[in-house]
């Protein structure tokens, strides 16, 4: 297995044939074939399994200073984001960074980010609206293969062009600022706020580790419910079971019945909850909003709660 560097979030890509894939675990997961574990990846990221890539926002920080042997990089500030548009990668872009790290149409893609896997996850999202068919995750991301004392390197791995062609968008997967201001108030439809609870509130403008990205007002969405993304992992990163998950939405009122839109500050952490949501339980109509908070915050007559 090798990885491919991703700036904070790491991907591991994996190359032999789909069937040879064994699931992470025998759990209740509605989609347990999308997540690996560390140990799945330290047995095969030599043999030519997978491909790896680690998703960073700071590679400087993480993949420069050792990552998954054979993981190549994805810088999530240079490689999934547009910077002109403040948009997400383009169909064609997708198209590029896929093929420069090696990857083909049926290649399996697994990714790994920092310690919250958010950016890793916010590939996997957009991998996923450009018709990524077999992306994965390694569940706990980068810290837990820190904390097991697994190897790292410095080595830059280098790969064959792949081949892989996006597909063009799949709207399904995401929302715009309209899309949310029509489900306001509609009694089928659930608002996921995966903040903290003082950006919620507004107490706050944006996270303590990214002071500088903000909105012009504090607050959230009207009618959304406050369920930080956090708490649907455990302490070492690694998703919490099905039961205790349903804990944490179907009493506040996100239910797979529900339309459901996700979001927070700039789509990260709203992708980790969307991907809990419709993979670990299944929900079939749940949308990212990667727009999320810097947007909604910053647009003129835009209602606000606090």
């Amino acid at each position: 297995m090798y990885p491919i560097p991703i700036g904070i979030i790491t991907i591991v890509i994996i190359i032999s044939p789909q069937n040879s894939f064994a699931p992470m675990s025998a759990s209740s997961y509605t989609h347990p074939e999308v997540l690996v574990d560390t140990n799945w990846v330290s047995q095969h990221y030599r043999d030519g399994t997978a491909r790896i890539a680690e998703v960073d926002y700071d590679p400087v920080a993480n993949y420069n200073l050792g990552h998954i042997p054979g993981a190549v990089l994805i810088d999530w500030k240079k490689d999934i984001n547009d910077p002109i548009r403040r948009d997400i990668l383009s169909q064609g872009a997708c198209t590029e960074l896929l093929q420069r790290s090696g990857v083909n149409n049926d290649t399996i893609l697994v990714l790994y980010g920092d310690y919250n896997n958010w950016f890793a996850a916010f590939a996997f999202w957009a991998f996923k609206y450009y018709g990524y068919k077999d992306v994965k995750m390694m569940n706990g991301g980068r810290k837990k293969w820190l904390d097991g004392e697994k190897p790292i390197t410095k080595d830059i791995p280098t790969y064959p062009r792949g081949n892989f062609k996006a597909s063009k968008p799949d709207e399904k997967l995401r929302v715009y600022l309209p899309d949310v201001r029509d489900v306001i108030g509609k009694k089928n439809s659930a608002l996921v706020d995966v903040r903290s609870p003082k950006e919620f509130t507004g107490e706050i403008l944006a996270p303590p580790e990214y002071p500088s990205e903000h909105a012009q007002r504090g607050g959230h969405i009207p009618g959304a419910a406050n369920i930080p993304w956090s708490q649907a992992v455990r302490e070492d990163g690694t998703f919490k079971p099905v039961d205790e998950l349903r804990q944490l939405y179907e009493p506040k009122g996100v239910t797979k019945d529900k339309h459901v839109i996700a979001y927070c500050r700039i789509g990260e952490r709203s992708s980790h909850t969307w991907f809990v949501l419709k993979y670990l339980l299944g929900y079939p109509d749940v949308r990212n909003y990667d727009g999320s908070w810097t947007e909604w915050g910053n647009m003129v007559r835009n209602p606000i709660e606090k």
